[in-house]
């Protein structure tokens, strides 16, 4: 679906299988942003682009992101996995994402990759199902935090996977972060950017200048986002949120703009 906010950056993407080619719609340059991802609510005035759960429906009128934790496994979903998929290390033991206490998936061959893009792919037709915009496949960086045992280039073939897919249903993709990984962008796929704290490590213009200011940012501090809109603010979609990104109304809850 192209919706009215995003009329006007619309791309012809070609199949890497030979597919014929389809159209996607990019998010508007500098259009005002919310990260709802932590649970949909009302957008607030100004807003033109939002992020929501792949679980949650889009806002209308607006051009809508379908979050999908792509590369590790949601703490309740654990059991909705083969357990061969799950990464192990050396010593049998599941390889957490400690912070968010989020099993790794196991992208090591093109068997495994295939397999689990195609329970991610079902999620993502499940995005386009509900006339969502484009998926944000979260935690392509996940090879960081794999104890060594995953690569760049098995995070680059899986995330090939997820794009034809969304491509042939329309939607575009972004990369969430990783900015080691954009000078791989077009094999990958990918179409435009969503960044956490690219305020915070000064990455905002690396992102800029690959994706031509189609980057939504996301900073959860004072000084991200202070740096954030004063080098970039007039440029890209900027939000601030809490970490939790809490939906409005309930404890935590913070959202600025610049």
């Amino acid at each position: 679906m192209v919706t009215a906010a995003a009329a006007a950056a619309v791309v012809t993407v070609s199949m890497s299988s030979g597919a014929s080619a389809s159209e996607v719609a990019l998010p508007p340059v500098h259009g005002g942003f919310d990260y709802q991802i932590g649970g949909a609510y009302t957008p607030p005035k100004g807003v033109d682009i939002v992020s929501r759960d792949r679980g949650d429906s889009p806002a209308d009128g607006l051009y809508n992101i379908c979050y999908v934790n792509a590369f590790q496994v949601q703490p309740g979903e654990r059991d909705q996995w083969p357990d061969d998929l799950l990464l192990r290390d050396r010593n049998g033991d599941l390889v957490i994402d400690t912070k968010w206490k989020e099993p790794l998936l196991d992208l090591r061959t093109a068997d495994k990759r295939e397999r689990v893009a195609d329970k991610v792919d079902g999620w993502i037709d499940g995005c386009a199902d509900k006339g969502f915009d484009a998926v944000e496949p979260d935690n392509y960086d996940s090879y960081e935090r794999s104890k060594k045992l995953l690569t760049t280039a098995h995070a680059k073939a899986f995330m090939a996977l997820l794009s034809e897919h969304a491509h042939a249903q329309g939607l575009a993709i972004a990369q969430k972060n990783t900015a080691e990984l954009l000078p791989d962008r077009k094999a990958a796929g990918l179409d435009f950017a969503v960044v956490e704290e690219c305020g915070e490590y000064d990455e905002c213009g690396e992102f800029a200048k690959a994706y031509d200011d189609h980057v939504v940012v996301v900073e959860y501090g004072d000084e991200g986002f202070a740096k954030a809109c004063d080098g970039w603010g007039d440029r890209l979609s900027v939000v601030r949120r809490d970490e939790d990104v809490s939906p409005a109304g309930e404890d935590g809850y913070v959202r600025e703009t610049c």
